[in-house]
């Protein structure tokens, strides 16, 4: 494993422009530490786009799924505090999936992160998953620049739960069905690897679906210490 457990939240959103420092003040100092806090959560992560929309992504690396779906999660994302109610009223364009990590590979982490966000028929949605990690994600962990590959696939019943946070934002929320991040040391180098997806599962007959694809720059991170 290189992600830090088998289960991961995932999160993309906008932002209103006048709504930025406040987010980074919260984001820094209330939310990432209250989220690393909660039992069986590990690190988190906050990214700003180089390329492609939307402007955010945030990774919550956990334990497993069960402790995304557990009691201690919710209670905080029914108990927004109210720093959390007045800042994610200025979020848009929201994706957000509890996920199951399937594969996760590498020598570490790296600053640069390639999200590709897609869907996959049902009729062969295990054969390319399976393809995916047996055969085409493996070798990526020695391209050239690449630090990291991650099939997650999301939850959707425990990603449509409906939480007081949720609410406050008043907007709908998107739930990609599958996700791939590709983490590497520059933008070119992730991208490479994002090629060489696509055109592997053409020469098996097969195509991702929906696919919304993005580049981020690792902005802040948070991991729990034992003093934290």
């Amino acid at each position: 494993m290189s992600l830090y457990g088998h289960g991961a939240v995932t999160i993309w959103h906008d932002l209103l422009p006048q709504a930025k420092d406040a987010f980074y003040a919260w984001h820094n100092h209330e939310h990432m530490p209250e989220r690393v806090g909660i039992p069986g959560f590990r690190r988190g992560r906050r990214y700003i786009a180089v390329s492609g929309a939307p402007e955010y992504f945030n990774l919550y690396e956990a334990d497993s799924p069960e402790v995304l779906a557990g009691q201690d999660y919710l209670n905080r994302l029914n108990a927004p505090t109210p720093w959390t109610r007045e800042v994610v009223v200025s979020f848009h364009h929201v994706s957000r999936a509890i996920c199951r990590v399937l594969y996760s590979a590498g020598v570490g982490q790296g600053g640069t992160m390639l999200t590709l966000r897609f869907d996959l028929p049902e009729a062969t949605a295990d054969g390319v998953a399976r393809l995916l990690r047996q055969q085409v994600l493996p070798p990526l962990t020695d391209a050239s620049g690449i630090v990291g590959v991650h099939l997650c696939q999301a939850d959707d019943s425990g990603s449509r739960i409906e939480t007081a946070e949720k609410k406050v934002r008043n907007q709908e929320t998107g739930i990609p069905r599958w996700v791939l991040l590709i983490e590497g040391i520059a933008p070119a180098a992730v991208q490479a690897a994002a090629d060489h997806v696509h055109q592997a599962l053409a020469r098996d007959g097969q195509a991702l679906d929906a696919v919304q694809q993005a580049i981020y720059q690792l902005e802040a991170q948070r991991c729990k210490h034992p003093w934290g």
